[in-house]
């Protein structure tokens, strides 16, 4: 066997040099797709740059229009997703929301059961 075999070139990536602002928007994006929301006060530490900065980013996107903001009930924090997704996004988060009360309803009678045994 040997282990000093060179990697085949063509599957090495090539670097594309994308500024903040895309890299911030392509996150959001993504996250919108698969059923999320993005906090505001994560991408500071998420993409290594200050929270003022990244509040630049956000307003200038906002203003862009291809992300829309939403404000959470409980903590007041600003959330960003993809345009159009709003609605989709809140109601699944109702949905995981609520099967997480079903799961911890269900392990919670279950451990009761077990006690009364």
């Amino acid at each position: 066997m040997s282990f000093n075999k060179k990697p085949f070139r063509k599957f090495q990536r090539k670097a594309k040099s994308q500024t903040t602002e895309e890299k911030i928007k392509e996150f959001v994006i993504r996250n919108s797709k698969n059923g999320y929301f993005t906090k505001v006060s994560t991408l500071s530490y998420k993409f290594e740059i200050s929270s003022g900065r990244s509040w630049e980013i956000v307003g200038d996107l906002l203003d862009e229009g291809s992300i829309e903001s939403v404000h959470d009930q409980n903590s007041g924090e600003m959330k960003l997703c993809e345009t159009g997704k709003t609605y989709l996004i809140l109601d699944l988060e109702l949905k995981r929301k609520r099967e997480k009360f079903k799961e911890l309803k269900k392990i919670k009678k279950k451990s009761k059961n077990k006690e009364i045994k």
